[in-house]
């Protein structure tokens, strides 16, 4: 027999339903708690930033590692210094930064592509210009085609001269015979 028998089974139970109202006073505690987290944030990063001016002398400029040290650090990171060589710190450029001189790196796939393009285009001007072995084949065989059309209209042009002279000559015939 399985275990738990025949009323052990988790289908069939009582179902419990969630009132509208108790959603609604869900929904507005997470929001104050949200409000509160953000408002206590706030006055946090207000205090380091004041305790930074008072640290720091007064520059012009600001530093992208000054701001790396102030964002807040999650787990075993915000006690210990690491640094980890694999990864990579985000930059963001600026548009000014950006060089748009330099030649765009392509992949082994796009540089491939364009290759294979360039080879079809120069075999189809070679093809077009009557060089490539395909290509004179073809034209031995139109040669061969043309000729073979002139003899079937030249036969069939002197068939048609024959039924002209035989009707002309039947012609002659019935008038001599009347």
């Amino acid at each position: 027999m399985p275990k738990g028998g025949k009323k052990g089974g988790h289908k069939g139970r009582v179902r419990t339903y969630t009132s509208p109202e108790e959603i609604d006073a869900q929904m507005k505690a997470e929001k104050e708690r949200k409000k509160q987290e953000q408002e206590e944030e706030e006055a946090e990063g207000a205090a380091q930033n004041e305790m930074a001016e008072d640290k720091l002398p007064a520059s012009g400029s600001e530093d992208s590692d000054d701001e790396n040290s102030q964002r807040r650090r999650a787990g075993v990171e915000g006690l210990i210094e690491i640094e980890n060589p694999n990864r990579v710190a985000q930059k963001s450029k600026k548009v000014t930064q950006i060089e748009l001189d330099e030649p765009k790196q392509l992949s082994r796939r796009e540089r491939e592509e364009i290759e294979k393009q360039k080879a079809k285009e120069r075999y189809m001007k070679m093809h077009l210009a009557g060089k490539t072995d395909q290509a004179k084949a073809d034209l031995a065989r139109l040669a061969i085609i043309r000729k073979q059309r002139e003899e079937a209209a030249r036969k069939k042009e002197e068939e048609k001269k024959a039924k002209e002279a035989a009707a002309a000559q039947r012609g002659i015939n019935s008038i001599s015979l009347k």
